[in-house]
């Protein structure tokens, strides 16, 4: 039975006499065009400006030259790697009527030579072949990107921004640790209120007092830090008061409800809606396949050995499932899974200790109970915490 969303291969069938295939090998500064084009024996290249009314100038030309030569061109597809452009040129091409796809980068099979030759000439012959064998219904000859909304893509930017800035703000404090430990001063937290002010009070084991140009850079990083950890409070009020204001709504529902999952905060139920369930996965092996979470074993001939996560998928996705899994383990102890867990790793040799006395990220809270309305307070466990997690 055919799955909705399943995207490695092609549902509709493909008519070579009246299909123009096209694809693109996008840079920054051009884009290289391959088409296929019915009736002419020459399978034309193009190299343009980052233009998309002259890609539509030129599939339109093309159209001409096949009908020229006796073929009627019912279906234009069009295909091209995900990268750096997103998918805004699928979504223009698709409203002009043009079949416009996303092909995932790492579905593509390349040659593993040291030395191999790569052109965006070549690039474009192999994204032809693996495009022509996905469009004639060969399963996994490259998998597909579901291409989303510009409002399914505006949703995800509040909380890839404030991770964004969590990195910034580490890494800041970590170059102020470091500037300091240098001066051999152990011991000071820069992210005290009172820090700043305390800076001019600080002796290194000389008793000499802070050089005046580390002095500035430490103020300078510390007004830094001050402005990121504003810009994270404003994303957070921001998403407390959406949620206020629409607990209803798709997205925000789900979030209310996720939240209520002991172990699970708001910054953890936000980034799985909008990152996984909206993709609308249904099968736990696509999820799994998404975030990077299924094995890679190493098998040939009597090796029989498993390397671990693939780690092919989305690594935001990847590091809150794993994040979560240990919080599952720290808040549901009495889970029929997290007994099934223990009792399978307590013997096994060279697993990591589970730290009992570490608690949520500190940035993971739960949701406000003013945002969450009527019952946002109460927690309860997962839904798969007390049957094995079927």
């Amino acid at each position: 039975m055919q799955k909705l969303n399943d995207l490695s291969r092609s549902l509709t069938p493909l008519d070579p006499d009246g299909t123009l295939i096209a694809v693109i090998e996008m840079s920054q500064s051009s884009w290289l065009v391959a088409g296929i084009v019915p009736g002419v024996e020459r399978q034309p290249l193009k190299k343009l400006a980052v233009d998309e009314s002259a890609l539509l100038n030129l599939l339109n030309r093309w159209r001409v030259e096949a009908e020229k030569a006796g073929r009627k061109i019912e279906r234009i597809a069009v295909a091209f790697e995900a990268g750096r452009d997103g998918f805004w040129l699928a979504r223009w091409l698709r409203a002009r009527s043009i079949e416009a796809y996303v092909i995932h980068a790492s579905s593509v099979a390349v040659s593993r030579e040291h030395r191999r030759a790569k052109t965006d000439r070549l690039d474009t012959e192999l994204l032809k072949r693996a495009f022509i064998g996905w469009l004639r219904g060969e399963r996994d000859h490259c998998k597909m990107v579901a291409i989303p909304t510009t409002k399914d893509e505006d949703a995800k930017r509040p909380n890839r921004e404030r991770e964004s800035l969590i990195g910034d703000q580490t890494r800041i404090i970590n170059r102020m640790k470091a500037a300091l430990i240098r001066l051999g001063i152990r011991g000071f937290n820069p992210k005290l209120k009172k820090a700043a002010g305390r800076l001019e009070d600080l002796r290194t084991p000389e008793g000499e007092p802070i050089p005046p140009n580390t002095l500035a850079e430490l103020r300078r990083d510390m007004e830094r830090r001050r402005l990121i950890s504003d810009q994270i409070r404003q994303i957070e009020d921001a998403r407390q008061e959406r949620i206020k204001q629409a607990p209803g709504d798709g997205p925000h529902a789900m979030v209310r409800l996720l939240t209520r999952v002991i172990g699970v905060g708001i910054e953890t139920a936000d980034m799985l809606v909008q990152e996984v369930l909206a993709r609308n996965m249904r099968d736990r092996r696509a999820v799994a396949r998404y975030a990077g979470l299924t094995g890679s074993p190493d098998e040939s001939g009597t090796k029989r050995r498993e390397k671990g996560l693939a780690r092919s998928g989305n690594a935001r996705v990847r590091r809150g499932m794993i994040q979560l899994a240990w919080r599952f383990l720290m808040f549901q102890k009495e889970s029929a899974l997290a007994q099934w867990f223990r009792a399978r790793t307590e013997t096994a040799r060279g697993t990591r200790k589970i730290d009992r006395g570490r608690g949520a990220q500190a940035s993971d809270r739960p949701l406000a109970a003013g945002a969450g309305g009527r019952g946002a307070g109460r927690r309860r466990s997962a839904p798969g915490a007390m049957n094995g997690g079927r």
